[in-house]
């Protein structure tokens, strides 16, 4: 089975994209979620690229939901 990437349907404060990108990487969504926030605040780019990636990452179809 082929990894891919989706924006998680459980675990998610806005739009799933922080949870997505930590299942796929294996690390913990609070940390995805600070280095979004430092992006937010830092370099200013960091919610124009959130709301990039929510129209990019596709969801997370139910199945995979269901083998968790």
């Amino acid at each position: 089975m082929t990894k891919r990437l989706y924006r998680s349907k459980l675990d998610k404060k806005v739009g799933g994209v922080c949870g997505g990108i930590a299942e796929y990487f294996d690390v913990d969504p609070t940390i995805v979620r600070l280095a979004w926030l430092i992006a937010v605040f830092c370099a200013g780019g960091g919610l124009f690229a959130y709301l990039i990636a929510m129209i990019v990452i596709p969801n997370e179809p139910n199945n995979l939901i269901s083998n968790r």
